[in-house]
């Protein structure tokens, strides 16, 4: 009997044809992308618009292999290091204050009364929309940036961890009380240790959205970082920088979000085990 194409692709299928499958997609992105920069530069060697991978590498290697003659810096390593420096703590900051403000609200039926509706309200801001108020009150310095990648994530995370804090099974919080357990030791022993995988998903889910604040906020005001390279450049139109550029931005979101499901795997593999 024919095996169904929906359950065709299982477990036993060879290692190759998997590898293929999630290349694939990838392959013929940079097979167009090639063809028709191959086309523009034959029509006009000049055109900025779809550089070749010969000019996109010598960019690369002129700005993550060799210094800056004004700065000494090598550009793409600075920058890096100041966008990360501003998306960890930003993203760090708003998944404390989820975990714990989420955990009381999903727990304490008072609590979540008094903060569910403001919660709410607060989520529904557009936060590139008050940047401007941001810049202005905070400053234009590292406050305002981190300052918008956590007023843009905090929201989300306290829902989703009040959400998972709400569905733990109340018999089991009723007998931990019987035996002489205190809210707080319910709250902080019991409840949060199986909240933190959830914690971990939150933050992978809200990660894009730390990015998109990141670069906004480095292209409005800043003198370096990832997002402000790329607005510097624009005007010079250097597809050949801003290319790369983006791939490297997004390169790194894909490892940030492969080492926290890492982190999820190995801390709490009995939460694996439960998904299959």
């Amino acid at each position: 009997m024919k095996r169904p194409v929906l359950l065709g692709l299982h477990a036993d299928a060879p290692f190759l044809y998997k590898w293929i499958l999630i290349f694939l997609p990838f392959i013929i992105l940079i097979a167009i992308y090639l063809v028709a920069s191959d086309i523009r530069l034959e029509s006009n060697p000049s055109d900025k618009l779809l550089p070749s991978l010969t000019q996109m590498g010598d960019a690369i290697y002129q700005y993550a292999f060799t210094e800056d003659k004004r700065t000494g810096d090598i550009l793409l390593w600075s920058d890096t290091i100041s966008s990360l420096r501003r998306l960890l703590i930003g993203v760090s900051l708003a998944a404390i204050t989820g975990l714990f403000i989420g955990l009381n609200m999903g727990l304490f039926p008072s609590f979540s009364l008094m903060l569910n509706s403001f919660v709410t309200v607060i989520s529904m801001i557009p936060p590139l929309a008050i940047l401007p108020i941001l810049f202005i009150t905070v400053g234009v310095g590292e406050a305002g940036k981190i300052m918008l990648i956590y007023l843009g994530t905090f929201p989300l995370i306290i829902r989703d961890v009040s959400m998972a804090a709400k569905q733990f099974p109340k018999e089991k919080i009723i007998k931990a009380l019987t035996l002489g357990a205190s809210e707080l030791a319910i709250v902080y022993k019991i409840v949060m240790p199986i909240i933190l995988p959830r914690l971990i998903d939150s933050i992978r889910l809200v990660l894009g959205a730390a990015w998109l604040f990141l670069i906004a906020s480095e292209a409005i005001s800043s003198s370096e970082g990832l997002g402000y390279r790329i607005f510097l450049v624009r005007r010079y139109l250097s597809m050949d920088i801003i290319i790369p550029y983006v791939l490297w931005i997004t390169l790194l979101g894909f490892l940030f979000d492969y080492v926290l499901a890492l982190i999820s795997q190995k801390c709490f593999p009995w939460q694996s085990q439960k998904g299959r």
